[in-house]
């Protein structure tokens, strides 16, 4: 065989080994387009999951190129190691069909939370801190009345009283049943338990026969919704029936029924309702109570005329009330002084109760006051600090150092 001969033959063979390479890549590539276009993941369903919603469960899990393969999804994706996801132990994930994965949440289980700091702090049937959140989870019971000093994750609550944790669990497994969880479970002093329904408040008593109480308290709850009051069912026994002590409504003037007189004729001040039973009289506004306790009226004259806007001292008090400026003051109720006179600005309210003095007003800070004080006298010149002014207004400069040469009331 001669050289030129056997060189043809190697380029021939190494013309071969490339053909062979090339059908090869193909070949995988080709598989590979295959393996990641069938088993592509078009269809997550999610399982076991009561604090996350399905999307929030796949954004967590599903991350990275091969989270979209439902073969490799699998091995890469199950996990322990949850990081600072709340109320998760790991996530499995299993391969359902070529292209569908179902991903199945492991969840700590609470049995309820405690406030603690500024967080919440949640424990399980064994009474061990397994969370802590700055959000409090609506479907974990919600203890108050309950202390603990210190908390370490992972280790048991130093919660005094067994019949806490012991309540805890009962009513956790109770609540599981029916949708009925209150606002917040309460214990007092000596481990009395209550909870809140809104404006309800429902009297368990001790830990004993829970099952009962609640079977009594969810069947006498929907009956009473809406209405304030309480609810006492402390007693066990069977025999014993749950009372309602249902909280009087205050009659308002908004809210007054009346305004028939005997016949069941409407009249608008009749003490009637329009079934005809006796309701009393229409209950006065705000405003027709400051009317009529109002220390203005009278004139420069010193004549009362109803109108006027001195008080009986000839004290400059303004006009009379209305209701424009009693809704100006919101939630402040004041404007009364300690004889029940209504100045505008007395800090008290109608039933003589101290409210403080009108918000954005100025009082104490040595500034003259030339209008009555709360016991209607006039005031003669003397501050706060006890300094006397003989009637004139500070060095008779105005804040706008405008002079006035004349006496400020006293003379």
């Amino acid at each position: 065989m001669t050289k030129q001969h056997k060189k043809l033959q190697w380029k021939n063979s190494i013309s071969t080994w490339k053909l062979i390479g090339i059908c090869l890549a193909a070949v995988l590539l080709a598989g590979g387009i295959f393996f990641f276009s069938y088993f592509k993941v078009s269809n997550v369903e999610v399982m076991g999951s009561s604090y996350y919603s399905e999307s929030e469960v796949r954004d967590m899990i599903l991350q990275g190129p091969l989270a979209g393969n439902t073969v490799l999804a699998p091995i890469f994706c199950s996990t322990d190691d949850t990081g600072d996801i709340p109320f998760v132990e790991g996530f499995r994930v299993k391969q359902m069909n070529h292209n569908t994965i179902v991903i199945s949440v492991k969840e700590k289980k609470p049995v309820g939370c405690i406030p603690y700091l500024d967080s919440y702090v949640y424990f399980d049937r064994n009474g061990v801190f397994i969370e802590s959140s700055r959000d409090r989870m609506e479907k974990v019971p919600y203890f108050q009345g309950i202390q603990v000093d210190k908390v370490v994750k992972n280790e048991k609550l130093p919660i005094k009283g067994t019949p806490v944790l012991e309540t805890a669990v009962a009513l956790s497994t109770i609540f599981q049943k029916n949708d009925l969880l209150p606002e917040y479970i309460e214990f007092d002093e000596n481990y009395q338990i209550s909870m809140i329904y809104g404006d309800i408040t429902i009297k368990l008593g001790e830990n004993t026969q829970l099952e009962n109480k609640m079977a009594r308290v969810f069947a006498i709850l929907p009956l009473i919704t809406g209405k304030k009051g309480i609810l006492h069912v402390e007693s066990s026994d069977e025999n014993s029936k749950p009372t309602f002590e249902m909280e009087k409504e205050e009659v308002t003037a908004e809210n007054w029924t009346g305004g028939y007189d005997e016949n069941g004729d409407y009249t608008g001040d009749g003490e009637y309702d329009e079934n005809g039973k006796y309701v009393g009289p229409k209950p006065m506004t705000e405003l027709d109570y400051a009317l009529e306790n109002w220390v203005g009226g009278y004139d420069e004259e010193g004549d009362y005329t109803g109108w006027g806007e001195y008080d009986e001292y000839l004290n400059y008090v303004g006009s009379a009330p209305t209701q424009e400026e009693l809704d100006a003051n919101g939630d402040w109720h004041g404007g009364y002084n300690e004889y029940g006179g209504y100045n505008k600005t007395g800090e008290y309210d109608r039933e003589g109760n101290y409210v403080g003095p009108k918000p954005d007003s100025s009082s104490g800070n040595g500034n003259y006051d030339d209008s009555s004080s709360d016991d209607g006298n006039y005031d003669d010149g003397y501050y706060d600090d006890g300094s006397y002014d003989e009637g004139y207004y500070g060095d008779s400069y105005y804040a706008d150092e405008s002079y006035d040469d004349g006496y400020y009331g006293y003379e």
